[in-house]
């Protein structure tokens, strides 16, 4: 049993070294810092929060979300508009712009990483991979549901 664990147990961390290197391969230069694509990935996700509900979400202090928040207000990324059953709470939500800008991240990243996969993947290694995301989707999805 103890040879279960410890093979499990080096696979775990390979997997998060291998996922996050990989992110951070995918990110590119362009666009806002991570924290910010952050925060329009979650209203993206998640429609329009206030500040606290995204300090909570991304795990940050709600002062730190508050200056990213203006960052982006200021580059015309997000808005703030009044909570339509709480006047004490603002909500934030993305702008045109804000879709627009990571849209176009996204599908900056997605064929940067198409070419890759072209390139460097058989029609068999895409297959395999394939199946190994279903793994990595289902692992994901069983700890995002607790």
């Amino acid at each position: 049993m103890d040879g279960d664990r410890d093979s499990a147990a080096a696979l775990a961390f390979e997997l998060r070294e291998t996922l996050g290197k990989g992110a951070r391969v995918i990110r590119i230069e362009a666009g806002p810092p991570l924290q910010q694509l952050t925060v329009l990935g979650h209203l993206q996700r998640q429609g329009a929060l206030s500040t606290n509900d995204l300090a909570a979400a991304t795990k940050v202090r709600p002062q730190s979300m508050t200056n990213t928040v203006r960052s982006l207000e200021e580059n015309g990324l997000v808005r703030r508009r009044p909570h339509p059953t709480d006047g004490r709470t603002v909500l934030i939500e993305m702008t045109r712009k804000g879709v627009k800008t990571l849209e176009d991240i996204f599908a900056l990243r997605e064929d940067w990483l198409t070419g890759v996969i072209l390139q460097k993947l058989t029609v068999r290694e895409r297959q395999e991979l394939q199946r190994g995301l279903t793994l990595i989707k289902r692992i994901i999805e069983t700890e995002s549901r607790r």
